[in-house]
């Protein structure tokens, strides 16, 4: 089977039998091979091409270390208990999934100013892309601008960023003030 070309309104997808999927990054002007993903949590999308045309893409941590300098960014960490004892993304947020419907409000107005929010768990399978899906949701439904543009998820989570030699943090200050690495 030869492969296709389908174009998205936000990217170049290409598919690729089995599967998968080949997206085209406009912000970083790269092709990725970032698989099938799916979830058996209600609400998530069940593949790449769904999940980017609802607003929500994956990034990877080499794209997230150069993006971090940046002021209009904020990461926000949806683990719950581990984050406290395995470290944490220097200047990340803390909004553990499991009361993340109840803040999303406080979320939007710590964010005021940023225009890209990274989600991420342990994996970035199940919590941070559903976490990243219900901000996207809600977004969708607020009546006012808030200036979010990009809602994001990183690739492999923070195992992967940190299994990748990137900066971990392991300070107790809540939030983090990024001063660590």
């Amino acid at each position: 089977m030869k492969p296709r070309h389908v174009y998205h309104p936000a990217s170049l997808i290409e598919m690729v039998p089995p599967r998968k999927y080949l997206c085209h990054f406009p912000l970083f002007g790269q092709l990725r091979r970032v698989g099938n993903r799916r979830s058996t949590a209600a609400g998530v999308p069940a593949t790449t091409t769904e999940a980017m045309s609802r607003g929500i893409s994956y990034i990877t941590g080499t794209q997230l270390v150069s993006l971090k300098r940046l002021p209009n960014i904020a990461i926000i960490d949806v683990r719950d208990e581990e984050r406290s004892y395995d470290g944490h993304i220097a200047g990340s947020l803390h909004y553990a999934s499991g009361s993340f419907g109840d803040r999303i409000s406080n979320l939007v107005q710590e964010v005021k100013g940023k225009d890209t929010l990274v989600f991420h768990c342990a994996l970035s399978q199940v919590r941070g892309p559903t976490c990243a899906k219900r901000l996207a949701n809600y977004l969708d439904e607020l009546k006012e601008d808030v200036g979010i543009k990009n809602v994001m998820v990183l690739d492999r989570g923070f195992n992967g960023w940190e299994a990748a030699g990137k900066p971990v943090c392991r300070c107790t200050d809540v939030p983090c003030k990024a001063g660590c690495q």
